[in-house]
């Protein structure tokens, strides 16, 4: 079986249009160990495979943005439910396939996709959780789609890499939430590893990964992150218009945020990033 076709032009136009969605709805995109997954390309980790807590509709928006910032050397996909994605068929020329799920022909076709895909040197994101799951709740629980690749394609490759990824969407000084990021320690799956016993080590390692982010939203500091992107700042409308024209008007630095947040290697006096008003 060979990976699903990608369409190029269409995986573009569509990365254009996630990048715009999260200018207009996002404050930042803020991301902690990046390099725990980008340097996955120029190393001998095999394939990848990228899991992540599953809280909220923005979530597959979140592998396409990184996959393009952080590896776009290899082609990336994820597997969706086949009735949703009936209702987007833009994605199933960007990577998205369908899966059939609580069915055991599904889970079969999952594992046969997803494996051929990995085998042909693409990366494969998860949410092995299966539904929208509040970012607090404890334990996690996962499916045993995800330990039973990583198994058995490990056992075709010679191993393979599999890396947690935690999201959240907090707010914090400004009217837009953040978007938070952080990779946690990549695990090398070796040939022969049980599911059972693979499937407790990477729930740990993801609840270990969203704890550590948790800290981090709690401390609201952005030198916490690397920061990949920023979106509208400031009130906007009328009220953000005569701040501008009054700070023109009075020769003093006009500041869209609510709070100067310094960031990583930044002078929180430097940051005058204007707000977007369109």
């Amino acid at each position: 079986m060979d990976a699903p076709p990608i369409s190029l032009m269409t995986l573009q136009f569509f990365r254009r249009i996630v990048r715009g969605y999260f200018r207009r709805h996002f404050h930042a995109i803020r991301v902690s160990g990046a390099e725990r997954f980008s340097t996955l390309a120029k190393s001998d980790a095999g394939p990848v495979i990228v899991y992540a807590n599953h809280s909220s509709w923005w979530d597959p928006m979140i592998s396409v943005y990184l996959a393009e910032r952080l590896m776009d050397t290899r082609r990336h996909y994820a597997p969706m439910d086949l009735a949703a994605l009936e209702r987007y068929a833009i994605l199933k020329r960007v990577g998205i396939f369908g899966v059939e799920m609580n069915s055991a022909r599904g889970a079969a076709k999952f594992l046969k996709t997803s494996e051929a895909i990995l085998l042909a040197g693409g990366v494969v994101w998860i949410t092995p959780q299966g539904r929208f799951v509040d970012g607090r709740a404890r334990p996690l629980e996962f499916k045993p789609g995800l330990a039973a690749l990583a198994s058995r394609v490990a056992a075709r490759s010679g191993g393979c890499t599999v890396v947690p990824l935690a999201i959240e969407y907090p707010f914090w000084d400004e009217r837009l939430p953040e978007c938070l990021l952080h990779f946690g320690e990549p695990l090398k799956v070796e040939s022969g590893q049980s599911s059972e016993t693979l499937q407790q080590q990477l729930v740990k390692l993801l609840e270990t990964s969203m704890n550590a982010l948790r800290e981090m939203a709690m401390q609201r500091d952005a030198r916490n992150f690397d920061t990949l992107s920023r979106g509208k700042l400031g009130t906007g409308g009328f009220y953000g218009r005569w701040q501008r024209l009054k700070a023109s008007l009075t020769s003093q630095p006009y500041h869209a945020e609510h709070t100067l947040m310094p960031t990583r290697g930044s002078d929180p006096a430097s940051c005058t990033e204007h707000s977007d008003d369109t």
